[in-house]
């Protein structure tokens, strides 16, 4: 085991699933010649040549369209979309075609598509390249939404996204590229769909996802000293949502809060907390809470940006206030 940063653990999440079959290829707009707008992709044109790791135009609609088609005729496709935002110009072919063809063909034609994108608030990137747009594709059937916090996670989920015979959709947050952790030298696959309990804790579970999840680790650890132990979860998994181990947590804890970065209306904190009052509300001592950005574009100001995301203090402010604890 070795220290390493979440932006090798990308590189090498996608060679792992490149070796692991070899009809696996993966394009997008610089990710060959140049190794990515991050340097994430850098190496895979060496390792596995030009068939299999190509330039493409700057056309999100036609190379996305173009991956699924291949999806279809046997290949696996991986479709390096850049930024989460972008994929606003290739919606049809996403949500028109390749998660709606296997229902349609009544399971004849698999779709082993899966798209890579930057997401998140990070360096002052302005309204149209730091969104989350996580939740339009959480409610579409045939659609896993994958978005790891740490290097383990990321190469062992974008591997095992890349392996699944579904399409996915593989958010990588770009405030957490050089953010370091234990990672395996060896190839390994960690399983879709489970989330990870992150901090054990007595008095509130509190969910969070991507970057939020070093936020509220940073906040839990101040509340411990306060006498207030919070039970940390990152889903890790958004679509599917592993709902059975947050609703255990709060069977323990008679609490929830949920932190996200994406928008309130709608959004992952309105799907956890609607699915914890159908499974568990008895056990529940207070009304439950998310906490969220304004529903507002994400400023360019850096000054404005930081006031816009939730930090340290409103999380810990807000976790109280479950608590009927004076503030």
């Amino acid at each position: 085991m070795r220290n390493s940063k979440i932006l090798i653990a990308m590189r090498e999440g996608v060679a792992a699933a490149m070796r692991a079959d070899e009809t696996t290829f993966i394009v997008g707009e610089g990710i060959a010649n140049r190794g990515g707008v991050f340097t994430e992709s850098v190496g895979l044109l060496e390792k596995f040549g030009p068939e299999r790791v190509m330039d493409m135009p700057l056309s999100e609609n036609a190379f996305l369209g173009m991956c699924a088609g291949a999806a279809m005729c046997g290949s696996r496709a991986v479709c390096d979309i850049m930024f989460s935002d972008f994929l606003t110009l290739a919606m049809s072919p996403l949500v028109d075609q390749a998660i709606k063809i296997p229902y349609m063909s009544g399971g004849q034609f698999r779709m082993p598509l899966t798209i890579l994108a930057f997401c998140g608030i990070s360096g002052s990137n302005g309204a149209q390249h730091s969104q989350s747009l996580y939740p339009w594709f959480m409610q579409m059937p045939g659609i896993k939404v994958v978005m790891p916090a740490t290097p383990y996670d990321m190469k062992g989920l974008l591997a095992s996204a890349i392996l699944d015979d579904n399409v996915a959709i593989v958010l990588r947050h770009r405030a957490l590229i050089h953010q370091e952790g234990e990672l395996p030298e060896e190839d390994y696959f960690v399983p879709l769909g489970r989330a990870e309990v992150v901090r054990q804790g007595t008095d509130v579970t509190v969910v969070a996802a991507g970057a939020m999840r070093y936020r509220l680790f940073k906040a839990a650890e101040i509340l411990s000293q306060q006498g207030i132990e919070v039970e940390l979860i990152d889903p890790r998994t958004l679509m599917p949502l592993d709902t059975d181990t947050i609703a255990e947590s709060v069977k323990k804890t008679n609490h929830l809060v949920v932190v996200d970065e994406a928008y309130s209306p709608c959004g992952l904190g309105a799907e956890i907390i609607a699915t914890v009052q159908e499974k568990v509300f008895d056990y529940l001592d207070a009304p439950l809470k998310r906490i969220h950005p304004p529903s507002v574009p994400v400023p360019f100001s850096p000054n404005l940006e930081q006031a816009y995301l939730p930090d340290t203090e409103m999380i810990m402010r807000d976790i109280k206030k479950v608590l009927s604890i004076n503030v």
